[in-house]
């Protein structure tokens, strides 16, 4: 008889904390670990979404906290982790799904449009780190990325620039809190969600162009982030650390259309 075992890829069990998870691909991913077992806190600005994700979230089976957060504010920060340690024991998972886009040029471009995108999308994905692994005694860190790092999309300077950081942020937040603290992105393709509307909507040359290049023809729904997610976040990853790992049909590896 075959001696062997292998950890299986789930997070039943654990307690996670997915911040912007309340819309978009951060939701999903919420929805995706609640399905699978876990415990989990979804947390955005709004009161009102985190009410109603939280209610969903419950209806999962998982246990869950209601408050908000805000990533520019250091002190939000605390009082979410603080208030999910005093509820659930303790932190397993922490995603860094928030996200903020100024569509501009970079000659039209305002600084002010600048630090708002870095505000939100790396300093944000640096206070929230720093502030959670604080009370992580082991677990993972899944931070998201975006293919648009490894592009060049007109009127996404700030976004793009940002997105390139938190790979840079990931390898080295990977080095620093390893082994106990796994760090590891998921660079998305082109999702369908909220912020995305209109920009790739059918009869576009975006949509065009996403539709030639991936292999399904089509974009990406939020929910088909979630098997990486629940792989990065699970323990079948001891051994990937300072990975940052791309979910996008294709597109990437394709230089010419189909």
């Amino acid at each position: 008889m075959v001696d062997y075992e292998h950890t299986p890829v789930t997070v039943e069990g654990k307690r996670a904390v997915v911040i912007g998870g309340t819309s978009g691909i951060g939701r999903a991913l919420a929805h995706g670990f609640a399905a699978d077992g876990a415990d989990v806190v979804a947390s955005s600005r709004s009161e009102a979404d985190v009410a109603e994700t939280a209610a969903e979230l419950r209806e999962l089976g998982a246990e869950t906290v209601e408050r908000t957060c805000d990533v520019t504010d250091r002190e939000s920060l605390v009082a979410l982790r603080d208030a999910t340690v005093d509820a659930l024991g303790g932190i397993d998972v922490l995603v860094t799904s928030q996200s903020y886009i100024a569509r501009a040029n970079l000659a039209d471009g305002t600084e002010d449009e600048w630090q708002q995108v870095f505000d939100v999308q790396l300093d944000g994905t640096y206070r929230a780190v720093q502030t959670f692994a604080e009370r992580m005694d082991e677990g993972a860190v899944v931070p998201i990325s975006s293919i648009s790092n490894g592009l060049s999309i007109p009127n996404l300077v700030p976004y793009t620039t940002a997105k390139g950081g938190i790979d840079a942020f990931t390898r080295v937040a990977a080095k620093e809190l390893g082994p106990e603290i796994r760090v590891n992105a998921i660079r998305p393709g082109f999702v369908r969600t909220e912020q995305t509307g209109g920009t790739y909507d059918e009869g576009t040359d975006r949509h065009d162009e996403i539709v030639s290049r991936t292999t399904n023809g089509r974009l990406a729904a939020p929910e088909e982030m979630v098997g990486a997610a629940i792989y990065l976040a699970s323990d079948a990853a001891t051994y990937t650390n300072g990975t940052v790992l791309t979910v996008d049909d294709g597109f990437t590896a394709g230089a010419f259309g189909r």
